[in-house]
């Protein structure tokens, strides 16, 4: 349920102007989610979430698009727990994920900084990837074995 509220609030920030937690809340509750104060807090902090001034003057939720700033371990852990397989056909990528959470891993994926990705389109459980070349592929495809065999480590 975390992944699926996470990449619901995903979708509504990058939808919506919202710029409290208290409209975030509101719009979760109008699209099924029942959530508390102290939910949408660590829901905000786990995704990394910065307020950025709109073009009307007003701040927004927005997620962090800082070079500067770390991968988010949250990033990788949405990854990592959410994907179910990969397969690869051509310079594409297909990623299935579990119901409700392309969304998420897509935005892991973005948010990871690895090479030759250019870029995703996500449904509800499946993630297309396109890679800059069919040469890429191999490495792209370890990159995601090598974090998906961390899940046992943890």
């Amino acid at each position: 349920m975390r992944y699926s509220r996470q990449n619901k609030i995903i979708e509504l920030i990058n939808t919506y102007d919202v710029d409290t937690q208290e409209k975030l809340a509101a719009l979760l509750r109008e699209n099924g989610y029942e959530v508390t104060q102290a939910t949408i807090s660590r829901d905000i902090k786990d995704l990394q979430l910065v307020k950025t001034l709109t073009g009307s003057g007003k701040y927004k939720y927005a997620l962090n698009t800082s070079k500067d700033m770390p991968v988010s371990e949250r990033f990788i852990k949405i990854f990592r727990e959410t994907i179910t397989s990969f397969t690869a056909a051509g310079n594409l990528i297909v990623v299935k994920t579990l119901s409700g959470c392309a969304g998420a891993a897509g935005e892991a994926i973005d948010n990871s900084g690895l090479p030759h990705i250019v870029g995703s389109i996500a449904g509800d459980n499946t993630l297309m990837l396109v890679a800059d070349s069919e040469r890429s592929i191999p490495e792209i495809l370890q990159e995601f074995q090598n974090m998906l065999n961390l899940r046992g480590r943890e």
